[in-house]
């Protein structure tokens, strides 16, 4: 659940930390590689896109990849990667479509391969919680990385999937169809994982670390689902289904395909409550405690985001 549709993807057509450590200060970020280019994957999809605009105003110098990119950045060809990455001193990675896949690992090797042939000296790379395959992943990166720093970020689920992904059009619609039966998920809004992920770009302190982000409380789909109806004026409730039921309803969804029956299973086996708990590692990097829920439905609602 790294960069899915659902959960966690940037758009690629256009997304408590054992050994974290504190940082991400302003101070910090002049000794850090600030005054370098940086590569953001998937740089027009949900966190890429924030994080781009987050370096982009403390002026460092950024290259959003994405396969129509003036630099073309694509994880489905490896023969551009290097052209991407010349000339870059940090990357922020974002795989699509999922760390958890087939073939995540060797990507995630060859991609380490191609940075540390360009001189890459940090990368940041995007997780999800209790995915044993994305940790395989994430080995096979910092083993092919050489000398560059390598950060992993690993996320709860996206508060914004209400909002920005295919869940937005099921608060439309009065029904938020999901495979999570009464398992409560520590919803991350992806403001607060975009501060992070450009502490960890531009300051110093991060280099190993692992940053499991998550919000300040625990929720039920049900319980989201009430808040979203009180912050959106709708009636929303929650329909619990299984693996099977969500795998044949995402197949009807364009650009999902074979990836539907991996992407239900993946969702019900991470939603059984081994990631239900909430960390501090937000506040560890930012100094500040992460946005609560109601604060992201409520700052959505005044956006917007469910007016259709």
């Amino acid at each position: 659940m790294t960069e899915n549709a659902i959960t966690r993807r940037d758009d690629n057509g256009g997304d408590g930390g054992n050994g974290g450590r504190g940082g991400g200060r302003v101070a910090e970020r002049d000794a850090g590689v600030a005054a370098g280019t940086v590569l953001v994957t998937s740089g027009t999809g949900k966190t890429g896109r924030r994080v781009v605009e987050r370096l982009t105003a403390l002026g460092v110098p950024v290259r959003s990849g994405s396969r129509t990119g003036e630099v073309p950045f694509d994880w489905q060809d490896e023969t551009g990667w290097a052209a991407a990455l010349r000339g870059v001193r940090a990357a922020y990675v974002a795989y699509y479509p999922d760390l958890a896949v087939p073939g995540a690992a060797e990507a995630m090797a060859a991609f380490g391969r191609t940075a540390a042939a360009c001189g890459v000296r940090r990368v940041v790379l995007l997780s999800g919680r209790g995915e044993p395959r994305a940790a395989v992943a994430e080995e096979a990166l910092r083993g092919a990385a050489g000398a560059a720093e390598v950060t992993v970020v690993r996320s709860a689920f996206f508060a914004q999937n209400f909002s920005e992904s295919a869940l937005l059009e099921g608060v439309l619609g009065g029904e938020v169809v999901f495979p999570a039966g009464t398992t409560a998920e520590p919803f991350l809004d992806l403001d607060d994982l975009a501060d992070v992920v450009v502490a960890a770009l531009t300051g110093e302190g991060h280099a190993g670390a692992v940053y499991e982000l998550t919000g300040p409380r625990s929720l039920t789909f049900a319980e989201a689902a009430e808040e979203l109806g009180r912050a959106s004026g709708r009636a929303v409730r929650y329909v619990p289904v299984t693996a099977d039921a969500y795998a044949s309803m995402l197949a009807e969804f364009e650009g999902f395909g074979p990836e539907a029956e991996f992407l239900a299973e993946l969702f019900a086996a991470l939603l059984d409550g081994r990631n239900a708990g909430t960390t501090d590692d937000v506040k560890r990097v930012l100094g500040r405690e992460p946005k609560d829920f109601s604060v992201f439905v409520s700052e959505a609602a005044g956006g917007g985001a469910w007016h259709g």
